[in-house]
């Protein structure tokens, strides 16, 4: 098989001899060019697996060069060489389509790394997007039009190592998303490690993130790898990531900055290389604009945004949805697959969900739990009355104060009053309303997700 070839844009004769011997001790072979000019020539006139270009030359600038390969087919990857801390021109050069950017001075291992990358199947564009096993992962199911835009765009974020912000309703699948954009990319061998940033105490917070060295504090009786590193070589997925304190801000900015952390207690800062990966059902321009998220991390994760529909958006999708939940849960309760009465389909395709798949899914799962034999009929099938704060049975016949579950849709009904009303007292404090309800933070938390509280 023939060698891939790296096409090396730059005007310094000693970069690109670095270069060029670097990737000739990968095994590659490459060739160098001088300007812009010249290196559309070269692409228009062969075929190169990766374009390696610097920001300033001759003619013109690095991102004009990434701006025309991004409206090429077929087009290699492209990453852009930058001046130490020229933060802002590497994040316009992602913007652009580049796959990503590496700082002078040149950093070899990193350099490797990136090219390594880039030359897998998943980083080249026109590469077949991995799908991931059937039987170890859940699939994005969907057939809408909303979905298969989603699905592609999926397809293309994967393959560039840029920052992406999935936004998105609670409940919508922005973490199986990122599970996605993970599996179908260069990174797909390395590890993908989710992480709740409203989970995770604050005095824990760096130690839990960047590791810490033995000694560093008290309780700190051994090394210990955070979860920066732990993501090594792959996927860093941040969720709920509004909900990180403005300390932690900083450091994450660096984090993505730099390409390095530092462990609590360690002197010297770790080259890392992780992708990272955010989302929140918060609108985070909203809070950059109340000034609880800086806005310097805002347009560093929000590189590329994708935007993940709600479930009444696309509600063509609900019949291959349920059956696909029921199936699953029918194999997991070791219980006979069921099968749904005309009216309950009815409820289902009708209903607004406003806690999305999730609550597709838990209505399906009590539902199959409260259905006699194998089918499941309109009384069993319980969603939100017009009310949203008020859950009720669906059927004509049902009652608030008997029928099955009933008692336990009225104990919930009064918490989740009780647990809205302390939130808006103190304006969406967390820890002020568990304070004021006498329960934990973590409780509060637990009891807002059970409840679909938004």
């Amino acid at each position: 098989m023939a060698k891939p070839i790296v096409l090396i844009v730059d005007d310094e004769p000693d970069l690109c001899e670095l270069l060029s011997m670097t990737l000739t001790r990968m095994g590659l072979e490459s060739h160098s060019v001088g300007d812009v000019a010249a290196a559309k020539a070269a692409l228009r006139e062969r075929h190169y697996d990766l374009c390696l270009t610097d920001m300033q030359l001759p003619d013109g600038n690095g991102l004009d060069l990434v701006e025309w390969l991004s409206q090429q087919r077929p087009a290699p990857p492209c990453a852009v060489i930058t001046a130490h801390g020229n933060v802002e021109s590497a994040v316009r050069a992602l913007k652009l389509g580049a796959f990503d950017f590496v700082s002078k001075p040149l950093d070899l291992a990193n350099l490797r790394k990136l090219v390594a990358q880039a030359l897998t199947p998943a980083g080249r564009e026109g590469a077949d997007v991995a799908e991931p096993a059937a039987t170890t992962r859940p699939r994005l199911l969907g057939t809408s039009q909303a979905m298969d835009q989603l699905r592609e765009l999926i397809a293309r974020v994967a393959r560039s190592q840029a920052p992406v912000h999935i936004a998105g309703e609670s409940g919508t699948g922005k973490e199986l998303v990122a599970q996605l954009i993970h599996d179908s990319g260069p990174r797909a061998d390395g590890p993908f490690v989710p992480v709740n940033c409203g989970a995770i105490p604050t005095e824990l917070m760096e130690s839990e993130f960047f590791g810490h060295k033995r000694g560093s504090f008290t309780g700190a009786v051994a090394d210990k790898k955070g979860m920066v590193q732990s993501a090594e070589g792959g996927t860093l997925f941040l969720d709920e990531v509004a909900d990180l304190p403005l300390h932690m801000q900083v450091k994450l900015l660096r984090l993505i900055q730099e390409k390095t952390v530092r462990p609590v207690g360690e002197q010297r800062e770790v080259a890392v290389d992780v992708r990272i990966l955010s989302a929140t059902h918060k609108d985070l321009a909203a809070l950059v604009a109340d000034g609880r998220f800086r806005e310097d991390l805002y347009y560093r994760i929000n590189v590329i945004e994708l935007k993940v529909p709600p479930l009444r958006g696309r509600l063509e999708d609900i019949p291959q949805l349920t059956a696909s939940i029921l199936a699953r849960l029918a194999k997991r309760s070791h219980l006979e697959l069921p099968t749904l009465d005309s009216e309950a389909t009815r409820i289902l395709a009708g209903y607004s969900y406003p806690g999305n798949v999730r609550e597709l899914e838990n209505i399906l799962e009590r539902a199959l739990t409260l259905c006699s034999g194998s089918r499941i009929q309109a009384a069993d099938i319980a969603v939100r009355s017009s009310n949203p704060g008020t859950p009720s049975t669906a059927s004509s016949g049902s009652s608030a104060a008997v029928g099955d579950g009933a008692l336990d849709e009225q104990v919930e009904h009064i918490e989740r009053d009780a647990i809205v009303r302390a939130l808006e007292q103190t304006r969406y404090n967390k820890t002020a309303a568990a304070k004021a309800l006498g329960i934990t933070f973590r409780a509060l938390r637990y009891r807002i997700k059970k409840l679909g509280i938004e």
